[in-house]
């Protein structure tokens, strides 16, 4: 696990030559990177959303595409169309700009249901159909959404069947005093992004997905993710908690954690860590929680605190060792 640390050190430090004292964000951003998910990052105008994610496709020399939707955008808009060539006399596919690698949905709530409903294919499935025929989409692939959740005029919600797709939630918030300060100093003469270098490629990036697989979920832990997800189906003030794919989400989050720290099996702190990101958006609070103010992060912290966490040895015994081998 040591090659997937020193990757993800690498690549955290570089984005935070652009992304001033976000060290929390910016590593559930590489590992949703790692684990091939997509990521939703909803927070205020100006706070460097769209500056993240086009740091983080310089540091990967990955391609990027940036798609500004508004309520006018079609869906042929986002994954492409066919247009008939009469010199050739037969139709030929332009791509859209979801078909690249690392994709900015800017204010994706800005777009109607049905051009937001272009995404899942490509979300979920990693190819897009057009007329018929289908193309399938480099890799890696991630698509970085981000909505701002104080302008509500002229915005559709999305649905719970797209939030679902989202692997992370994150939320970058305003930096503290002494980091707008560095931030007034760095870009006094010119913005950072612009001397940023790529410090990893694609296939590395491929690889660390794959090895982070490998990384030990010992029983206990798999129970104790396992039970918090069911939790949020259970709750009084949950009207609609995380599917299995939840489950699926936080443990293989909580793996990347354990080897982001060096280490090749996942402790119940890991899972705790990334439980809210990975659970919050995936639930729908009910309407009497609703009028207490109780909102989604609070009702899964209740939950993250009253899961109660497994004790003793996480490691993968050695006997077990040789049977995985």
């Amino acid at each position: 696990m040591a090659d997937i640390q020193a990757f993800g050190e690498q690549l955290i430090n570089n984005l935070e030559k652009v992304i001033v004292g976000k060290r929390d964000a910016i590593e559930l951003i590489v590992i949703g990177l790692l684990c091939q998910g997509h990521v939703l990052i909803e927070d205020v105008p100006g706070v460097g959303k769209t500056m993240l994610a086009r740091s983080l496709a310089k540091s990967l020399a990955c391609t990027f595409s940036r798609i500004q939707f508004t309520p006018d955008m079609l869906p042929s808009d986002v994954t492409g169309v066919s247009i008939y060539n009469q010199q050739k006399g037969k139709f030929e596919f332009r791509a859209g700009p979801i078909i690249g690698q690392i994709i900015l949905a800017d204010e994706i709530n800005r777009a109607t249901p049905k051009t937001q409903a272009a995404l899942l294919e490509a979300m979920e499935e990693h190819q897009v159909t057009v007329d018929g025929s289908t193309h399938i989409l480099p890799r890696p692939f991630m698509v970085l959404a981000t909505q701002n959740p104080i302008e509500y005029e002229g915005t559709f919600p999305l649905p719970e069947a797209q939030l679902d797709r989202f692997f992370l939630r994150v939320r970058l918030g305003y930096p503290d005093f002494l980091d707008e300060i560095r931030i007034l100093d760095e870009q006094r003469l010119r913005h950072p992004i612009e001397t940023l270098k790529p410090v990893a490629k694609a296939k590395e990036v491929l690889a660390a997905a794959e090895a982070i697989k490998a990384v030990y979920v010992s029983p206990a832990v798999k129970r104790y993710v396992t039970d918090m997800t069911r939790r949020t189906r259970q709750s009084a003030d949950i009207y609609l908690g995380a599917s299995p794919r939840g489950t699926l989400a936080l443990s293989r989050a909580s793996q990347a954690r354990a080897a982001l720290n060096g280490r090749d099996h996942v402790l119940p702190d890991d899972v705790k860590e990334v439980a809210m990101p990975v659970l919050a958006h995936r639930i729908i609070v009910s309407p009497a929680a609703r009028l207490r103010e109780l909102s989604a992060d609070r009702i899964v912290q209740e939950i993250v605190r009253n899961t109660p966490a497994p004790g003793g040895d996480f490691r993968q015994a050695s006997a077990e060792k040789k049977k995985t081998k």
